[in-house]
Parts: C-alpha cells; structure tokens; sequence
C-alpha cells in the first residue's frame, strides 16, 4: 500500500464536498486526510486529498473522480516532487517551571506561540506529516490538553503544472 496524494480541481458549488468523499466511501477507499479552498482561478477549489492503496485504486479513484460533473481535473501529486505542508495548533499544560523546555522544543521545531495562559501554550507548528507527528510526541510528556490539526496541502515543485 502506497500514500497517494492527489489534487482535484472542482468547480466551486453546494454539494461537490459531499459528492467527492462520497465516491471514496461508496468505493471503500479511505480517506487519510483532505483540505479544501479557493485555488488560482475564480469560481473553482482546490482539494488536496490523502489516500492509500496501490497504482491499480489510484486509476480507479481518477476515473470515479472524473465521473462526477463537477470534476474538472485530477493530479497525482505524488508522482512528481511535491511541497506538501500540514498545520498544527496543539494546547500543552504548561506551568511556569516547564515553560522553559517546551519552548526549547518549539525553538527547536521552528514552531512558535501564538497564546500563553496561566497553565498552559498554544503552540502552531507547520511542516510535513512526520515533522507534526514527531513534535506531538515531544510534547504530550507535558499533557496536551488540546489537538488540532488540518489536512495535508501540496502542489508539485518547480515548473510543472
């Protein structure tokens, strides 16, 4: 089983969310994480999804895609260099004599905080799935008390389209 990552270029109307993840279900493929928004031309979106399975469901899921009125376009993103990117907001329990070391995780990271209570952070990290997974492991000794994390967003590198 491989990570797909694919971009599919939708028109932007009511429904067409629901009618993609909707062909995923139906067809049994899983969905590992998917992003939504505006893309560089007017009245369309952009989705980024992350799916698993091999070359043979990729073909499948872009034929199903490209089934669906609303489809205008699907990328394997994964099969060229990509820039693949994910954010995270994560709430640690942080009392004053702790501070110190989480900070030197979130120095470390290249992360910053964007909120301090009295006994906790709000910390934002951007990067790569791993780099997210292996900060969330750094921290939770301290408790995270709250995870947010949004979906994968890529486009390929360089000069393609």
């Amino acid at each position: 089983m491989k990570k797909h990552t694919i971009a599919v270029i939708v028109n932007d109307q009511p429904g067409v969310l629901q009618r993609v993840s909707g062909l995923f279900g139906r067809r049994g493929f899983n969905i590992e994480s998917i992003t939504v928004g505006s893309s560089e031309e007017a009245g369309l979106s952009r989705m980024v999804i992350v799916t698993t399975g091999d070359d043979h469901t990729l073909e499948q899921v872009t034929k199903q895609l490209y089934k669906l009125i609303d489809v205008i376009k699907v990328v394997d993103l994964s099969s060229n260099p990509m820039v693949a990117r994910e954010l995270a907001l994560i709430k640690v329990s942080a009392e004053p004599a702790s501070r110190p070391e989480i900070l030197g995780v979130v120095e470390t990271f290249r992360a910053a905080v964007v909120d301090i209570g009295t006994h906790s952070l709000i910390v934002q990290v951007v990067g790569d799935t791993e780099k997210i997974d292996a900060m969330v492991e750094l921290l939770k000794p301290y408790g995270i008390r709250e995870l947010s994390r949004t979906g994968a967003t890529a486009l390929n590198r360089g000069n393609s389209k």
